[in-house]
Formats: C-alpha cells, structure tokens, sequence
C-alpha cells in the first residue's frame, strides 16, 4: 500500500538528522509510538478533529495525529526539527507545521480552530500552556497530555492535598479527568530525571472568567494564611470576604487550599455583588 509510513522511528530520524535534544527546552522525545496512539485514544481523536500538539519535536506524535484527524497545527520552537518533521509528516496534508512558542501564538487565529489537544508537552511550562488551552481555545473538548507526574497531580489535586493549587482550581473548574497513566523514564531520549505521566481530561464547562481567575491567582499567592487575610493582601476589603466566605458557609479563617473549586466562582460572584 503507498501512503505515509504507519510508524516514524524516532531513534532512527535523530541519528539520520545528527539531533541533540536541547534540555534547556524541554526537549524529550518520545521513542515509544504505542503511547502517541493511545494518546489519541485518550483524547477521542477522529476524523472531523483538528488539533492542536504544542512541541512537536521529531513528528513521532505529530504523524500519528496527521493519519487520525482532519488537521493538526503542530507548533514547534526549535528550528532544528524543520527536516525530521517534512520526513515525519510526509503525505499528511492535513498537517501544518508552526514555528514559535505557543505561549506567544495567537492560539485565537488558528484556522481551523482547534477541537483537540494532545501534546508531550515542554515540563517546564506544561501548566500555562494547559491553562491558556482552556481559556483561549473554547472549542477544544478534549485533552491528553504528557507532562512530569508531579505535574499531573497538581493539576489534579483536591482540596486538603499540599499539591493543591491555583492551577488545580482553574483547570478542574473546566475539566474533568478521563484517564491518567503513569510512563516510564526509558520511553524518552534523554530519560528524564523526573517520572511521566499521560493525562486525559474533558472540558465540562466553560473557563472561569477574569474575575474568577484573579481571585484564585491572589487566593494563592501566599501559602499557609487564611483566605480572608490572602484576598486583603491582595487589596480586597476583609470585612467584604468575610461576609462573602459565610455566603457560602464557609468560615472566615478558612485557607484557600481547603475550598473546592466550584467555590471560587460564587465567592468572585459575591465580592463584585458586594463592591
């Protein structure tokens, strides 16, 4: 049969194109192409889907996406990767490569939009590029990410846990998981010095507006104070959360780390009625 080739050989594209992984950028390539496609599964890739992969490295990903879905805006810092990403993507027309970093794109202009995302995304800044995702691309559905597993739990931590965070209540106010799966050192070149893991997450609402967002970046700025005394460092009127925080039951020397997620909402919603 012609057509792209069904596997890409990532070992073999590295040593063929002379590629030292550049660790300053995050770069571990994936070796193990069984994981790109149970990313996909993981994500509900079909064929009507365009999505979007943040660090397409050597293509192992980036070709697996392009034979599955409709097109795929693979997004690629490293100029080096310009020859082992046309060998990789070779016939998948649907595939457009983009140069740049992602935190700098205008994710909005991506056309066409994107519905998915799944990307074995830069450790270092795999949380903002997660959450500018769900507030920037309203469309996508879907996510499967690979990122240090301490990573994961943060973003999937619940109140009362010390990985439990800003992120974790920004991403979970949107997303629900669907899957987490722990990887191994070895299916990367070079092996990490942290352990993996793969994370499926499905949005379940619409991201947390401005005021939401703000209130939960100042909530936890400062660890280890109260609620009360965090939101008034940050300039909010203390007697005004106080009378907020009791609005929903909530006593005022709790701290921001043992407030569920949907709680946030409804105190922002309090404060700006109150103002």
């Amino acid at each position: 049969m012609s057509g792209p080739p069904k596997r890409v050989g990532t070992q073999r594209l590295m040593e063929r194109h002379g590629i030292r992984p550049d660790t300053d950028l995050g770069q571990h390539f994936l070796l193990d192409e069984n994981l790109a496609d149970l990313a996909m599964r993981m994500a509900e890739v079909g064929p009507d889907d365009v999505v979007l992969e943040v660090g397409a490295g050597l293509g192992t990903l980036t070709a697996a996406l392009g034979r599955a879905a409709r097109a795929v805006h693979a997004l690629e810092v490293d100029p080096r990767m310009e020859q082992p990403l046309a060998e990789a993507t070779a016939g998948l027309d649907g595939v457009r490569v983009l140069w740049g970093d992602c935190l700098k794109t205008d994710l909005e202009a991506l056309d066409p939009p994107p519905t998915r995302v799944v990307s074995n995304l830069p450790y270092h800044v795999a949380t903002p590029i997660l959450i500018e995702s769900i507030c920037r691309l309203p469309l996508v559905t879907h996510w499967a990410l690979m990122t240090q597993r301490e990573v994961a739990d943060r973003w999937l931590a619940g109140p009362g846990s010390r990985l439990y965070g800003g992120p974790s209540v920004i991403i979970q106010l949107a997303c629900e998981a669907t899957g987490r799966r722990s990887v191994g050192r070895e299916v990367f070149s070079p092996r990490p010095r942290v352990d993996s893991a793969l994370v499926g997450l499905r949005r379940i609402a619409a991201a947390p507006d401005d005021a939401t967002r703000a209130l939960v970046r100042a909530a936890f700025a400062v660890r280890r104070k109260t609620l009360v005394n965090a939101l008034g460092q940050a300039g909010a009127d203390r007697d005004a959360v106080r009378a907020a925080l009791a609005d929903q039951g909530l006593d005022a020397t709790v701290r921001p780390e043992q407030v569920e997620p949907a709680a946030y909402p409804r105190l922002a919603a309090a404060l700006r009625r109150q103002a």
